[in-house]
């Protein structure tokens, strides 16, 4: 069994607001939080190997891949776990280098939900033929895109642009206690403090950075259990 690996996680690095607080009258969607000792980890072999690519060659690659099946649509899983009193957000490490959320490309004609909980049993769970249902995919947070082949995304689509390369989609999705993870072994699932993600491009890059802003409206309920 590998045991995820937490990140500044001690309560000097943790966040001193968790965005609970709302002005008064307001909605409030309450997100439950369960402790990260609840969850069982594990590990299982890669299907396929990362990729080890130069820019050149990725963006070689994703022009390929849009002049054959045209804008890529993609669905990412936000996901959180207490820590500390603290939220915290599920990222996947790959090659001990960039961070991604769990996620990717859906297949032609495949609904946003059922392409994330398939990406979700593929990239977190034992088996990917494993219950699809135990992934609740919750509402959707945002959208990015890419305008082009280059790295950068935009939270916005300008008007000028008609063909898009890539869209991205981020929902969350709520655990339940003693969920289990099983983690591809040329990746690293990793607990992040929220409060370190926020406005840090230059690490986790532009989404990643903008999850806190997203989740503002939320309130958070620290499960004991």
């Amino acid at each position: 069994m590998r045991v995820i690996t937490t990140v500044d996680d001690s309560p000097a690095a943790a966040p001193t607001n968790h965005l609970s607080g709302s002005a008064a009258g307001d909605a409030v969607s309450v997100l439950n939080l369960y402790p990260l000792s609840c969850f069982y980890f594990g590990s299982k072999e890669a299907r396929r190997p990362s990729r080890d690519e130069t820019v050149a060659e990725r963006v070689s690659r994703l022009k390929s891949n849009y002049e054959a099946r045209g804008l890529r649509a993609c669905v990412e899983a936000v996901i959180l776990v207490e820590l500390f009193k603290h939220p915290h957000l599920l990222l996947l490490q790959v090659r001990n280098s960039f961070f991604k959320l769990p996620g990717g490309r859906l297949k032609p004609g495949e609904s946003d939900i059922e392409g994330l909980r398939r990406k979700l049993c593929s990239k977190l769970s034992s088996d990917e033929d494993s219950n699809l249902m135990q992934w609740e995919v919750g509402e959707c947070l945002g959208k990015w895109w890419r305008t082009d082949f280059e790295t950068l995304y935009y939270p916005y689509l300008s008007p000028n642009i008609k063909k898009p390369k890539e869209c991205i989609k981020l929902f969350i999705v709520k655990l339940r206690a003693h969920q289990r993870f099983t983690v591809p072994k040329n990746m690293k699932l990793l607990a992040v403090p929220l409060s370190q993600t926020h406005d840090n491009h230059k690490t986790y890059g532009t989404i990643i950075a903008g999850i806190p802003q997203l989740l503002s409206k939320f309130s958070f309920n620290m499960v004991e259990i």
